[in-house]
């Protein structure tokens, strides 16, 4: 879906600095049109996703930094994004929260997506792994969210 087609969902004009990130979003858009047209041929199943849910992440992730780390957008555009689902508001509010500062995406610490109802392997820490095993989240390829 194209920003043109988000903003039109929305109803309503883009606040003021709508025109300062912008074309960071289009980029994004490009990226995960083109993630989207991929050819997955050879992969498993769960590999189709991971670049999506990675550009995904990137996307929130500048919104979120645009507003909380570098305070250059308005409280009205950031809540404007939310809106148009330009970023994932509950990744944003997970982010928000003291130990998932670095969470890759909220299936990783739903219970309910796992084997045995625990969080996802990536959210244990680095130092509790093998080091010569390398561990990927079957959800969205992360290689360790937990720090």
């Amino acid at each position: 879906m194209s920003i043109a087609t988000k903003l039109r969902r929305v109803r309503k004009p883009p606040p003021e600095g709508w025109d300062l990130i912008e074309p960071t979003l289009e980029q994004f858009e490009a990226k995960m049109r083109e993630a989207e047209t991929e050819p997955h041929e050879g992969k498993r199943k769960t590999e189709i996703n991971w670049p999506i849910f990675r550009i995904h992440h990137q996307r929130s992730r500048y919104i979120y930094d645009m507003y909380y780390k570098k305070a250059e957008i308005s409280r009205d555009l950031y809540e404007f994004c939310l809106t148009a689902k330009f970023a994932d508001a509950a990744l944003i509010a997970k982010w928000k929260k003291q130990g998932y500062e670095n969470l890759c995406c909220v299936k990783c610490v739903q219970t309910r997506d796992s084997n045995f109802g625990t969080a996802c392997i990536c959210r244990v820490p680095k130092s509790k792994l093998d080091a010569e095993r390398v561990i990927e989240c079957v959800h969205c390829g992360c290689h360790g969210c937990s720090g």
